[in-house]
This record gives structure tokens, sequence and C-alpha cells, in this order.
């Protein structure tokens, strides 16, 4: 009786599909993403009086570049300042403790020290809370940075050194370019992700990249922020990038499903977006590609134009035949607006951002999927369930990746903790000339020592971190402004996650089992020695619930568990 009570309760505390627990040759299931913020600063240009200002005929900008608005910052803003604002606001919003972080990897191409990472800057916010196990550095090739650390997160959780607790991916850039005909197309933004098992969006399981030497895009003078760019030669890496991605992506999904690919098997594009014509243009190529595999596809027949004329053409020879873009653009136009222009409304917004590109894009889906409908109430997430997502992730040099994901969960809270109308709404638009005079006095600051910025910290957003002084050895130090006391704020504590994914196993930390196998006061230690270790107020009740050490102790115990299972069972 006794051995039948303890099998009943083995089996109602370990998950017999967890690969911690039982050994499989599968890879977990469920990870990707769980929550996304995105910080961006608040002083902002508007496309449109840079035009006027730089001499351009109306449109040039709006409608040539397809841009909106670019954000900007001035000398109280760096790369390690705006990751920061980033992570931290994630933690808070979600109510995330620190020490429920395993790994911390960063995407980024601003550069301000040779040697020290980003990452290491980011670790104050997690090394006050007595988290020092923290894997993962900066990936660095252009825009590419972020999805090399969102991949290698992705890998990190999947993996045997998994150690049951969340990976924090952040990307994120401050794009600017010399006085001339590409400023315009700078940006700056920085999104941060949290990864984990049972995610509500879900990594696929096909994915293919492109790698090749080219010199389109690169910042070969390291005593200025600016790069070294080719525009003409740039766009057609990118397409090319895209057709071998594309194609390799094709014929592993044909593999794995036994079926096809086309756009028809996907609900929405997100595209890496340094411009949104690029964008426009890159959709029409993918539709290009599926008439060249299969030009019997239904949207092929409904069309007026002649299309047999472009089956003998080699692709590689069309990266600059305006006729083929100018026919498939128009063609594209239905798919455009429906698996494409949702994912837009960032990267028009707030400019190139580099590697945060393609995630403010991805932000900007879910965001569109949540919005406000008039008329009768309807439950977006259900609406959004099982929707398949294509992504095409791109970085000068040059490397790129197309991948998937799909949603499995609700991520309405994603929308609602990014609230992205009222804070756009808050932003400060400045003239082109302050803009201007902005990027010269950080041209005249880059790469100095012993200085402190003169801009206002009372300009920025609540809650952002800004730079105080860069001493006479080059070490920076940062403050924070204060936080907004009406911020959004979700429970995504342990204690939230079934009421999240009903029916789903909590795959995303291994201490719980550990903290039912042990006495309740050797695991949860009392408020007042959380307070005195540094946890913030509201993230008390989460620090109580497992340390690094016991995250560990928890997936040995699975172990063992898993071995008892198995002599009951014989």
């Amino acid at each position: 009786t006794t051995l039948q009570a303890w099998r009943r309760t083995f089996v109602a505390m370990v998950d017999r599909n967890d690969p911690i627990a039982f050994d499989t040759h599968d890879s977990p299931k469920g990870v990707g993403i769980h929550a996304m913020e995105v910080y961006f600063p608040r002083t902002a240009v508007k496309q449109t009086e840079l035009e006027k200002h730089m001499g351009q005929k109306e449109g040039k900008f709006t409608i040539g570049l397809g841009q909106s608005n670019m954000a900007f910052c001035n000398d109280l803003e760096d790369i390690n300042s705006v990751c920061m604002t980033a992570v931290m606001n994630l933690l808070e919003k979600y109510n995330i403790a620190p020490t429920d972080i395993g790994r911390l990897e960063v995407g980024t191409e601003t550069i301000i020290d040779k040697s020290k990472s980003v990452k290491t800057t980011l670790t104050q916010l997690f090394t006050a809370h007595g988290n020092f196990d923290l894997e993962g550095v900066d990936n660095i090739n252009a825009c590419y940075g972020g999805t090399a650390a969102l991949l290698n997160t992705m890998s990190w959780v999947e993996s045997s050194a998994y150690d049951g607790r969340y990976g924090l991916v952040v990307c994120g850039d401050i794009a600017v370019y010399e006085d001339g005909p590409a400023r315009p197309t700078g940006g700056c933004a920085a999104v941060a992700m949290l990864i984990g098992r049972d995610a509500p969006l879900v990594l696929g399981a096909v994915r293919a990249s492109h790698f090749e030497d080219a010199y389109d895009f690169y910042k070969p003078n390291l005593s200025s922020e600016y790069p070294t760019v080719f525009g003409h030669e740039s766009n057609v890496c990118y397409l090319r990038a895209l057709d071998g991605c594309y194609q390799r992506f094709s014929a592993k999904y044909k593999a794995l499903y036994k079926k096809a690919f086309h756009l028809g098997e996907v609900d929405h594009v997100v595209l890496h977006s340094p411009y949104n014509k690029l964008v426009k243009k890159s959709g029409a190529r993918m539709l290009y590609n599926d008439f060249m595999k299969n030009p019997d596809l239904p949207v092929f027949k409904k069309q007026d134009a002649d299309l047999t004329k472009f089956k003998s053409m080699l692709m590689e020879n069309t990266y600059e035949d305006k006729e083929v873009e100018k026919t498939f653009v128009e063609l594209a136009k239905p798919m455009y607006a429906t698996k494409v222009q949702p994912s837009v409304f960032l990267p028009q917004e707030l400019g190139n951002s580099y590697t945060a590109s393609m995630y403010t894009g991805l932000l900007s889906l879910l965001h569109s999927w949540h919005k406000p409908r008039p008329g009768a109430q309807v439950d977006t997430d259900d609406m959004a369930k099982g929707k398949n997502v294509l992504l095409f992730s791109y970085g000068s040099g040059l490397a790129a990746t197309l991948f998937s994901v799909k949603c499995v969960g609700p991520t309405g809270h994603i929308a609602q903790a990014a609230n992205l109308d009222e804070r756009l709404e808050g932003r400060k638009f400045v003239s082109p000339e302050e803009f201007n005079a902005t990027l010269k006095d950080r041209e005249t600051k880059y790469g100095k020592f012993n200085w402190e910025p003169s801009s206002d910290p009372s300009q920025l957003y609540p809650g952002t971190y800004h730079l105080a002084k860069v001493d006479e050895h080059g070490r920076r130090s940062y403050k924070r402004t204060p936080v907004s006391p009406s911020r959004v704020s979700i429970n995504y504590g342990r204690q939230a996650f079934h009421a999240r994914m009903p029916g789903r196993s909590m795959h995303s930390f291994a201490a719980p089992l550990c903290i039912l196998m042990t006495p309740r006061s050797t695991t949860r230690p009392s408020l007042s020695a959380i307070k005195h270790q540094g946890a913030l107020p509201h993230q008390q009740q989460h620090r109580a619930l497992a340390t690094p050490t016991q995250a560990v102790a928890g997936a040995a115990a699975r172990r063992m568990v898993a071995q008892c299972m198995r002599i009951m069972t014989r």
C-alpha cells in the first residue's frame, strides 16, 4: 500500500515526456518565446520634415523608402543603457526574478568597446540579486547577431546543459549614418525576449541559412559610429540570401512534411526591415520563388499578366530586372496586405534598428493580433492560436536564416505589456536641425574619455537607464530615471503558469520537484532573508521559489525519481 502511494505521488509529480527525467532522443517540446519587450528612445524625427530639410521631393522618404518616423538618441544613451532598459523593463513588467534567468545572450553591432561585451554590463542587473551564473556573451555580425543569440539560447534550453531557468535574449542597436542620402535609414531600438519550454510562440522544426563573404555594409573605421555602405549591392545581397534561404527551407520542409512549401502554408511573414520598400520587394521575391517552383498555384492562375516569359530566366540574372520586380510586387499586393503588412508597424515608426529590426516586426505582428476591434468582443488569443509565422533575418557581410514560429498559446499578455500605442504617443519629435546637431554631438564624444552627458535625463521615458559618466579610463557608469507608478505589470511567475497554459507541463522550471521532495523550510527562505539579499519588492514571491543550486538539484531529483519509477513499473 505504501509503495502504491509513493508510485501515485511520483506519477503525479513527474512528466513522463520530460527529457530531463526520462531519456529520449526527441527535443523538448514547446521551446520558444514566452515574453517580449521593446525599448526605443523618446526622441524622434519625422521623415516628412527630413524630406524638406534635405531638399528632397515630397514622398522621397515616406513613399520611396516607405518610412514614417525615425527614433534616435542623444549623448545620454549608448548601446549598454538601451539594452539595460529593455532587459529590466521585461523583468519588471512580467514579474520575473533575476535569479530565474540562466542564460543571457546579446546580439548587437553597436560597438563601444573592442573587448568588454555589452552582456557583461547587463550582468549588474542580475548580480545585485545574487545571480552570477549566466551563460552567453555578445554575437556580432551586422544585423544578424540577434538571431544568432536567439538560436543559441533556444539550443541551450533544448540541451543537456539546461538547468531549468529561463534564457533571456536581447538584441539592439543604434543605427546612425553620416550626413548624406543614407541618414534617413537610421533608427534605434532594443528587444528583449524570454526563452523557455512550453512557450506560447514555439520555434518551428525547419530552418535554413545562407552565408557568404560580401562587403555590402561594414564598419572598418573603428573611430567612428558610421558604416561604409554600398546600398545597391546590399539590396542584391539581401535578395540573394533570401533566395538561398527560401529554396533550402522549401526543400527541408518537403523532406519533413512530405508536401511542397509555398507562402500559402504560413499565415504571416516577418522580414528584416532596413526600410519598408525592401520589405515589399522581399515579399514579392518569395512569391517569385513560388512561381519558379510551382507556376500552377492558384495565385498565378488568377492574374492577367503573362508570366511564362519569366520561367526561362535564370534567377541570378533577375535581381536588377525591373520588369520582374514590378510584376511580382503588383502580384504580391494581396499577400503583402494580409501576411506582411501587420508586421511593419514598429519598423516604419522607429526606423532600422539592425539586430532588433525583425523582432520589432514580430512584436508589431502580436500587437496587430490583439488590437481592440470594433463591434462584438472577440477572444484574440483564441483567434491567434495556431498561426504560423515565417521570419527572415539578414545581416550584411553576410549571414541570413529563415525560420518559423507557431502560436500555440496565449500571446495577448505580450501585446498588453508592450503597450505600443500609448508609448509611441509619448514620443518627443524634434526638428531635423536638432536631429543633425545631436548626431554631430555624438560624433565629437565617440571614443572619448572623461566626460559627462550634457542632455537632460528628465526628458527620457520613465524607467530609462542612461549614461552618467565616462571616466578618465573609459569606464562607464549608469543611472536610471524613476519608474512610472502606472506601468503595466503582468503576473508571469510560476504560480500563474498553469493559468496561462492549461494542461501543459511546467517544463520551464526544474526546481518545483525539488521543492516538493524537501522540507519547506530548506527551500523557501523567509521574506526578510530575501529582502536582505536585495530582491525587488514585487519579485520577492518568485525569488523564494528556487535558487540556481536548487534548480540543478531539481534536475538530479527528477532523474532519481525516474529510476525509482522504472524499478516500480517492472
